[in-house]
């Protein structure tokens, strides 16, 4: 059953509310799907094409800047996006162990980079900026230095924890 105009407007009113929040302009786009990331914490496909629509935008403009920039996800994340630095400092002080450690103890196989209960979403980046730290973990907004295959699984320990609600 197709969805009407006004029953779509209703489905994505939190949308409506950020595209009226940013404007209609082009130029606004990058905002709008940040906070719509924001609010997901990914960019759903459906929701793209409504983007478009609604911005009177080709879908292919709106999946373009989507898929451009790497700070878009057009799949869902986890609760915990846990980012791993592999910059220089960070690989050479020993970033790819405490990479496996997290992915082992959040039960990651294969090439998946979130884990089935979306909890957590485990991830490389290029460099964060604090090699001073190195090897250097994010959770979420909290940085993490000096960080060791041992020390990080504690840290998930605690975690675990707090989602069991122990």
């Amino acid at each position: 059953m197709a969805l009407t105009m006004s029953a779509l407007q209703r489905k994505f009113e939190k949308v409506n509310e950020i595209i009226e929040k940013y404007g209609k302009k082009k130029s606004s786009l990058i905002a709008i799907l940040q906070e719509i990331q924001e609010e997901y914490r990914y960019l759903p496909e459906e929701i793209l094409t409504y983007v478009a629509t609604a911005m009177d935008l080709s879908p292919a403009t709106v999946f373009g800047v989507a898929t451009f920039y790497a700070q878009f996800s057009l799949e869902p994340k986890g609760k915990y996006i846990i980012r791993v630095c592999d910059g220089t400092a960070c690989h050479v002080r020993g970033s790819m162990p405490v990479y496996n450690a997290i992915r082992k103890k959040v039960g990651l196989k294969g090439d998946r980079k979130t884990t089935d209960d979306l909890n957590f979403t485990v991830e490389t980046v290029s460099c964060l900026g604090a090699c001073g730290l190195a090897p250097v973990v994010t959770i979420n907004d909290k940085v993490y230095g000096q960080m060791t295959p041992e020390a990080i699984e504690l840290i998930l320990d605690q975690l675990m924890k707090e989602e069991d609600g122990q």
